[in-house]
């Protein structure tokens, strides 16, 4: 196996023969072409990015896949949830058949979760299936889209509910990327950090209650602990349960609410993705408080943590009309989690002690979000 940068550290997601690494640490872009031919042989690249991420980084990944003879070219579409649509799919996928890959080639996902989502589910039925390497630049894809091989589109129906399991060869993760991240995604994608706390380590919990200060000012030390932590979590997970038949669904703490208010605000800049899960999570121990699942002040813990770097916590926080309760339980039916009618939740006993709820009636969720919206 090839060498690594000296800084870069290594998480293996345990798969057999489909196993890989996530590499994460500082100046990887201009490592990625030697580590991608180093590890993935002679495969030639064609790289998927959005306008926002080529604007600042393109060239870098671009000149380092040159010097290795391995770029084949770069698509840039539009940056946003919107692209993950079928009006960017089949597109997309004509550009790369056109760009000349074949199977043995590599579909490079260079962006956000939207990117990796798009990018790779474009692999995964280009040639019934190509390989591609992850090389995220948001700290949500960092810590969590980027590993596990959920890729996938929305609809009006919901999100994510087009897609394939396709898993990517390497995960490429440079830290450096995230400082030109606006603030507000890299809030977003903090809630994304703090879930692997909420759902299995009280102790990661609390060393980010102590420690985010010091990662939103991109200490590097703290930076790539909590990412390393973070995606150690979710390989252990996904190594154990890849196709979320069990395990896997406690990854969606405070997803079945996010997604919903996602497509509720039709997947537009008034909600990130991250801060619907924020929402989200938020909702899910208020609603496991409420069903005497939870002590009392614990779901005001998670909210004044999350609120202290600048996350949404409730209802009213999304700007806008009110959220209707009918609407948005009939969009949280949509979720791929939702068995014979009835909706399947992530609550929680404590901080650190998240569990799958199935069954839950849809009118106690309803009830529950009446009073959440009435305040």
């Amino acid at each position: 196996m090839a060498a690594t940068t000296r800084a870069a550290r290594t998480v293996a997601v345990p798969l057999g023969g489909r196993s890989y690494d996530v590499l994460i640490g500082p100046d990887l872009l201009t490592e990625a072409g030697r580590l991608i031919a180093g590890r993935l042989g002679k495969a030639r690249c064609g790289i998927v990015t959005d306008e926002n991420v080529a604007s600042h980084h393109l060239a870098a990944l671009e000149a380092s896949l040159r010097a290795e003879g391995r770029l084949k070219g770069s698509i840039v579409l539009p940056p946003g949830e919107a692209t993950k649509s079928f009006r960017e799919l089949g597109p997309l996928s004509e550009r790369l058949l056109e760009m000349g890959l074949e199977r043995g080639d590599l579909v490079v996902a260079f962006g956000g979760g939207v990117i990796g989502d798009l990018a790779g589910f474009a692999a995964g039925v280009l040639r019934r299936g190509i390989r591609f390497v992850q090389v995220p630049t948001t700290l949500l894809a960092q810590v969590d889209s980027s590993v596990g091989g959920k890729t996938g589109i929305n609809t009006p129906q919901g999100k994510n509910l087009i897609g394939v399991f396709h898993q990517p060869s390497l995960v490429i993760a440079d830290t450096d990327t995230l400082k030109t991240l606006p603030v507000r995604e890299m809030r977003a994608g903090y809630a994304e950090v703090a879930k692997y706390g909420l759902i299995g380590n009280a102790g990661f919990f609390a060393w980010l209650e102590q420690a985010h200060e010091e990662l939103f000012a991109f200490e590097q030390e703290t930076l790539v602990t909590a990412i390393e932590t973070s995606v150690k979590a979710k390989a252990a997970i996904v190594g154990r349960d890849e196709h979320e038949t069990g395990e896997r669904a406690l990854l969606n703490l405070g997803h079945t609410f996010g997604h919903a208010l996602e497509a509720w605000t039709g997947y537009s800049d008034r909600l990130l993705h991250g801060e619907g899960v924020a929402i989200g999570m938020c909702l899910a121990f208020r609603f496991s408080e409420h069903l005497g699942m939870c002590p009392a002040g614990t779901a005001e813990r998670v909210a004044r943590h999350l609120a202290a770097v600048g996350l949404p916590t409730k209802l009213a926080d999304i700007p806008g009309d009110a959220a209707d309760a009918e609407t948005l339980v009939r969009l949280m039916g949509q979720d791929k989690k939702v068995r014979d009618g009835a909706l399947t939740f992530i609550l929680a006993r404590d901080i650190g002690d998240a569990f799958i709820e199935n069954n839950v009636p849809p009118g106690d969720v309803r009830d529950f979000l009446a009073r959440e919206i009435a305040g």
